[in-house]
């Protein structure tokens, strides 16, 4: 049997929440005063747990304090497992969603840590998150006494009615998760499709691949589009590569001068141009007998992709110079076009006309025949 609550009850009860409530907020000092130190650090995994506690440890001593409480307080035995079954459910709540940051957190920073670059591959950590999230709900329901067995089954034939009727999102999702895992493309490389569209890939989602053009415009790629289609990934297997500038002189030119200048003008952006990649080998290359010039590529390297504009731009400027100061001729084709005048009509001579036929008149031919 219950007793009726008295005074005490409520000031115990009262005391065990105040005290659960202090312990949250000391609770939160501390995880601050950790979240100063783990910045300190290397590792980027305390930052997220630090983090993920921010909000778990105040929780779950507000929760411990008010379970006290009704330990302390004449509640029926009714009551008394409503709101213990309450208090378990919503600590494992706030278990649930700081793990789910966590884990979560972790696996973006495995994924920066494997690109190098600031985007994130977010269709692993949504998977994660979601597996956490569905794990915990699932003890939760276990934890009141709720069976889960029904429950697997009933999601099992519900999840192949949903498999059906979401196809395309289906092969989306793993047409990512196969990208990521192939590790052919990743957040932060330069890619170009045959259909045109290029630019850094910023992330890989559950849906779609989402692609920064150059002039900082997104472009939204399907996952199975990506996977089908053939592309060029200009990072991949490294991230600078070689570029390739035209250029021509006249005949009468010395080749050997040519050559000189041209791999001194290379040298010059090689060591002053920011993106350039000094310690790559450039190359002058003559390949052609062209109408009115002999041409020649001239090969550099560059850091990234984007970097190879900047390049081309100092490289004509400076090449263009030295070759006007050093007197070498770069000739354009010319061509020869001849008009011909036609004569006035006046002076034209005229056209013979035509002697009409005479046509006999009819008594003179009879007369002639009759004869």
């Amino acid at each position: 049997m219950t007793r009726d609550l008295v005074l005490h009850d409520w000031l115990v009860a009262g005391i065990a929440l105040a005290a659960g409530g202090f312990a949250g907020l000391l609770l939160r000092a501390l995880v601050r005063w950790l979240a100063k130190h783990a910045l300190r650090t290397r590792w980027s995994g305390d930052d997220i747990i630090v983090d993920a506690l921010r909000t778990l440890a105040p929780a779950a001593a507000v929760i411990a304090g008010a379970a006290v409480a009704a330990s302390m307080l004449p509640l029926g035995p009714h009551v008394s497992a409503w709101v213990g079954n309450s208090l378990t459910v919503l600590l494992i709540l706030v278990a649930t969603v700081g793990a789910a940051r966590v884990v979560a957190g972790l696996v973006r920073s495995l994924a920066q840590a494997r690109t190098g670059v600031a985007g994130s591959a977010t269709i692993f950590v949504n998977i994660t998150r979601v597996l956490v999230l569905a794990m915990g709900l699932l003890i939760a329901l276990e934890s009141v006494g709720v069976s889960i067995a029904p429950l697997l089954t009933a999601l099992g034939v519900g999840g192949l009615a949903v498999a059906l009727a979401l196809q395309d999102t289906l092969a989306n999702l793993f047409a990512g998760v196969h990208i990521l895992a192939s590790k052919t493309v990743q957040p932060g490389d330069y890619i170009r499709l045959t259909s045109g569209e290029e630019g850094y890939v910023v992330d890989i989602n559950w849906r779609n691949t989402v692609v920064r053009n150059l002039s900082n415009n997104l472009v939204i790629i399907p996952n199975g589009r990506l996977a089908r289609t053939n592309m060029t990934n200009f990072t991949q297997p490294e991230q600078p590569l070689t570029i390739m500038v035209q250029v021509g002189v006249g005949y009468e030119s010395d080749l050997e001068h040519v050559e000189r200048v041209t791999m001194e003008v290379v040298d010059e952006v090689m060591a002053e141009v920011k993106g350039a990649v000094p310690e790559h080998e450039a190359l002058v290359r003559f390949h052609t007998f062209a109408d009115s010039r002999i041409d020649f590529t001239v090969i550099l390297g560059v850091g990234e992709f984007s970097d190879q504009y900047r390049i081309k731009h100092e490289f004509i400027k400076r090449l263009h110079s030295r070759f006007r100061a050093e007197g070498i001729s770069i000739p354009a084709p010319t061509r020869t076009v001849q008009l011909h005048q036609e004569a006035p009509r006046s002076a034209r001579p005229a056209p013979a006309s035509p002697v009409p036929h005479q046509r006999e008149a009819p008594d003179t031919a009879r007369a002639e025949r009759g004869r």
